[in-house]
């Protein structure tokens, strides 16, 4: 293989438009602590943003691995993006024995890092902490023995390691400290990324159920998930106008009725059975990543 077709292999791996759902809410906690404590270090911003990633990193490089067998089925029902992994490893460009290797390297350098923002940075007490709670949600996501994916509780891990985790990390790293307001801001973004793995499960169901992979939609069946989808997305919507509440400005509101109105649209698709048809229920997942980014970026755009 050329080394072309090997760095094609390994991005393919690493999803690098997937990095987006935990870089953009570390940015808005980032943003925050700039907008609220009038504090920014730019060493501590680059070291977060190169941690997070490689705990994204391992998490995916793990799920490559550990996911092998329902990939692989998935894969031989239809491509998508949002389901069955990459294919690197299924189509022996890269060995799965690689790919859990680099899964290591990954978590050793996100330790690296977190050392080196707690000792070095004086970042505070808790900069390790949180950072082995990404590693428990993420990394452990799919690796065994803990594999959350098929316990039911998986969905819930990555709601709060993609949504309340990297923003009070943002905040934390140059604050010391992560105000009551950012807690408000995360759980719409978290319950938004719910939705995304709940959702994307859909594509995967029937792959999954053959290889006993056994997460939420499996376990109620996609009948009764697109009511936990429903539901989950009106929470979000609340939330979001219950924020101006505690602190958050008003023109949030603005800024996020879009994002309101396509997650609208979603709910209708999703509860009148579009999601049978493969094809356009990749589009849905599509834009549901959509709605998970649009979340936080009005909440960024609000503290303009």
């Amino acid at each position: 293989m050329s080394l072309r077709d090997r760095v094609r292999a390994w991005l393919a791996l690493s999803r690098p438009p997937f990095h987006l759902v935990g870089i953009l809410p570390f940015l808005l906690g980032t943003w925050l602590a700039w907008r609220l404590e009038q504090v920014f270090r730019w060493p501590v911003f680059v070291l977060g943003v190169l941690g997070v990633v490689a705990i994204m990193l391992a998490t995916y490089f793990a799920g490559e691995y550990w996911d092998y067998e329902e990939d692989s089925i998935s894969g031989s029902m239809g491509a998508s993006r949002f389901a069955g992994g990459s294919q690197v490893t299924q189509r022996g460009l890269v060995s799965r024995s690689a790919v859990l290797r680099a899964s290591f390297i990954s978590l050793a350098l996100a330790g690296a890092i977190g050392i080196t923002l707690q000792f070095v940075f004086q970042t505070g007490v808790w900069t390790i902490p949180l950072g082995i709670a990404g590693i428990l949600g993420g990394f452990f996501y799919s690796t065994r023995p803990l594999r959350w994916v098929s316990s039911g509780w998986g969905e819930l891990w990555i709601a709060g390691c993609y949504g309340w985790l990297p923003v009070a990390i943002g905040f934390y790293l140059p604050a010391g400290t992560v105000q009551p307001l950012v807690h408000w801001m995360t759980i719409p973004i978290g319950l938004t990324i719910f939705n995304v793995i709940l959702l994307n499960e859909f594509l995967d169901y029937a792959a999954d159920l053959a290889a006993g992979k056994r997460n939420l939609t499996v376990r109620l069946g996609r009948e009764r998930a697109v009511i936990v989808y429903d539901v989950v997305a009106i929470a979000s919507w609340a939330v979001v106008f219950l924020s101006v509440i505690s602190g958050v400005p008003l023109k949030v509101w603005w800024f996020y009725l879009p994002v309101m109105a396509l997650s609208l649209a979603l709910v209708v698709l999703v509860t009148g059975g579009r999601w049978r048809d493969r094809r356009t229920l990749g589009r849905l997942c599509g834009a549901n990543i959509v709605v998970n980014l649009g979340t936080t970026a009005a909440f960024m755009l609000a503290f303009l």
